[in-house]
């Protein structure tokens, strides 16, 4: 008899689960792993999920709003949670909950969560190409699928924004840039950096950046308006340039544009290929929060993006997008 295929049905879902090694904690005397790391997990975690259910290769296109809620410390085990909350032609969107437990006790608490957008390409034309629609069927995922689609809105109201922004003008804020070459070890099997190693690059700069000004140690607690706009390709001279737009008071924000190009054309031709928004806050030798160091804008650039960063703070608790996990769900009705 010839062989019959037997049908399969794709998981809408991916689970990874680690150690939290010492090597992922890039501070020396920090508390925890730090927040590029983790949103490397999730990158990871949720390139999985995007690829199992579209089989083809993908990219990372856009990272929601992130809150890390506590740290992660080294030897925890960790657990990245990613499921598909709902589809468009050829994008995913991927509800995505990072928890940590110390393996002798096994309690996993949540640390934090996030969407990230993937869109599948076709590897021969580099193009996006159709995926199969999710369609939810329990309550639970009908209940994430509406959490995704309120953040639609918090999305393009953000890009928007952030679009409408310059950063050529003249600037006394605090600044840190980093520049060097993508490596291979930094790519994924379709021959361009992995959105979550990108992600890391842009928490080093700014953790820099809020150190260097506070003369503190900081960790980031949020993160947001992450776009990817461009790929970039082993070679490429990275420029990873990190500015202090704002600061309250306990928090810095900071503004990171990420850019990339060919090093043989020089820096002026590199292109932008991602932008983000990231908040850190000092603490003490304890862990405890502690008063940010004010920054005040003196140059009308700095001025209008001071602006800006709170203008992205009210975007944000203007639309309030439903919580994506059961846990904010829960505290969401009983607060």
């Amino acid at each position: 008899m010839p062989n019959t295929p037997v049908p399969t049905t794709k998981s809408p879902s991916v689970t990874l689960r680690f150690m939290a090694a010492p090597t992922d904690v890039i501070v020396a005397g920090a508390h925890g792993v730090s927040g590029g790391r983790v949103l490397e997990w999730i990158d990871k975690a949720a390139y999985a999920c995007a690829v199992q259910w579209s089989s083809t290769y993908c990219v990372t296109a856009y990272v929601g709003h992130i809150h890390f809620t506590r740290p992660i410390p080294s030897g925890h085990m960790v657990e990245v949670r990613s499921r598909i909350a709902m589809t468009g032609r050829s994008s995913m969107h991927i509800v995505n909950e990072v928890l940590s437990a110390d393996p002798r006790e096994g309690v996993f608490t949540r640390a934090c969560d996030c969407l990230v957008i993937f869109v599948a390409k076709d590897p021969a034309t580099g193009k996006s190409t159709p995926v199969p629609e999710f369609t939810p069927t329990t309550d639970e995922e009908k209940r994430v699928e509406e959490a995704a689609k309120s953040r639609i809105e918090l999305r393009k109201a953000i890009e928007e924004e952030m679009l409408h922004q310059t950063y050529d003008g003249e600037s006394e804020a605090p600044r840190v840039i980093h520049r060097f070459l993508a490596k291979p070890t930094d790519v994924n099997w379709g021959g361009k950096v992995h959105g979550g190693t990108a992600m890391e690059w842009i928490d080093e700069a700014g953790l820099a950046c809020s150190m260097e000004w506070s003369g503190e140690r900081t960790v980031a607690v949020y993160a947001g308006g992450i776009r990817f706009y461009t790929p970039i390709s082993i070679g490429d001279l990275i420029e990873v340039d990190a500015r202090m737009t704002r600061t309250d008071a306990r928090s810095m924000h900071i503004s990171v544009h990420v850019r990339s190009g060919d090093p043989r054309g020089g820096r002026e031709n590199l292109k932008n290929a991602i932008h983000a928004t990231f908040t850190y806050i000092g603490i003490s030798v304890d862990g405890d929060p502690i008063g940010a160091r004010q920054f005040i804008p003196a140059t009308a650039e700095d001025k209008r993006l001071a602006q800006h960063a709170l203008t992205l703070k009210e975007l944000r608790a203007e639309y309030a997008p439903l919580p994506l996990t059961p846990l904010q769900a829960a505290k969401q009705i009983t607060d």
